[in-house]
């Protein structure tokens, strides 16, 4: 446990849920884990307890918040927890009623579709996040891999082996999401929602996608956060070709101070790491993470600077192509604050390459 990490508190201690198996977090509160086959290498996934009223009439089941990337693993883990009836560990043979995804990335609603259909289950999104999603899982020009290369080109990525490690990458969002739901229900920010015997509260999130939606119940006292507030890293804000001009880093920043109002001791249940407590702490740590990243940006700017020179001042280890193009993003999206706030000016060589530098 690093030093930043040990000024928070994590109540379940190490106690984590076995694959197909869960641990309730709270009455009617399940909390279970997927694998991810990549540096990541998993998400928590959440249940909670449900009647859902429907054409037919009230179902009572859970509903499901986040699903996996689609792959025979997840699928297989669910299947496996779909067939648990225990009182502690399972579904007790009750079916899903409703899909939630916090946003639109592929650990979070690669087996949407899969789910909804196999539980003729809704989907809830917000607007921002579902349509991304359609987007990305139909490979539109702009979102798709193919405009990776050209946009981090543009910042410094000049080397031809890198064209071919990204291009690689052209369908990792369709292998990952490979159908989306044809339709679904629209979250809202402060939206209250109900979930079985309690409500919860809609808090939307930017910077790290379009439109991210955690889920606040008082009364359980419970913050269901996402990718908004994970313990032990900051969230990825990245530049991408689709907005390029995005200032993400500003909008994330923005979007934690309205957690701020949230009492210290809520549980966060976070999508990555163990649940813990101390959201003002997490919260303060954020904001001095960005500050001092952004302090050794402007440091580095003194002369012409792209993006491709800023990853390994941010980013001191090796990286393959996957965490390359998110570690591009983010050294971009730093640039671009400083840009925003008038600390830098941007400037275009005759090599085509964007460069920032201090004014």
């Amino acid at each position: 446990m690093n030093a930043l990490e040990m000024q928070l508190n994590y109540p379940l201690g190490e106690n984590l849920p076995e694959a197909g198996k869960t641990i309730q977090i709270a009455p009617g509160v399940l909390w279970l884990r997927m694998g991810l086959p990549f540096a990541l290498n998993h998400i928590n996934l959440w249940l909670i307890e449900d009647h859902y009223q429907t054409d037919d009439g009230m179902l009572h089941g859970w509903t499901a918040i986040d699903c996996g990337i689609a792959n025979d693993a997840s699928r297989d883990a669910w299947e496996v927890l779909f067939g648990d009836n225990s009182s502690t560990t399972g579904l007790r043979g009750l079916p899903i009623v409703r899909v939630i995804a916090t946003h639109c990335h592929p650990d979070h609603v690669g087996l949407a579709d899969w789910l909804c259909s196999r539980w003729d289950a809704p989907l809830w999104m917000t607007t921002g996040e579902y349509a991304f999603a359609r987007m990305m899982a139909a490979s539109l020009p702009g979102v798709d891999g193919s405009a990776m290369y050209p946009h981090f080109k543009k910042h410094g990525l000049v080397a031809p082996e890198m064209q071919e490690k990204i291009a690689e990458r052209k369908s990792y969002y369709t292998k990952l999401v490979p159908a989306m739901p044809s339709a679904y229900r629209r979250l809202q920010d402060g939206q209250e929602l109900r979930i079985g015997e309690h409500h919860w509260r809609i808090i939307t999130g930017f910077g790290h996608s379009p439109e991210h939606a955690s889920l606040y119940c008082e009364a359980l006292n419970l913050l269901i956060s996402g990718d908004m507030l994970l313990p032990r890293i900051s969230t990825n804000v990245s530049v991408f070709a689709v907005e390029p001009e995005a200032n993400p880093v500003q909008q994330y920043l923005d979007s934690l101070q309205k957690y701020g109002a949230l009492p210290d001791q809520v549980l966060i249940l976070p999508s990555h790491g163990k649940p813990f407590t101390g959201i003002h702490t997490r919260i303060r740590q954020l904001n001095e993470h960005h500050a001092e990243r952004l302090a050794e940006v402007v440091s580095a700017c003194a002369t012409p600077r792209s993006a491709t020179d800023i990853v390994p001042i941010m980013f001191r280890r090796p990286l393959d192509a996957h965490q390359l193009t998110f570690a591009l993003g983010e050294a971009l999206a730093h640039l671009h604050k400083l840009w925003f706030d008038g600390v830098l000016r941007r400037e275009q060589g005759a090599d085509g390459v964007l460069r920032f530098v201090v004014k």
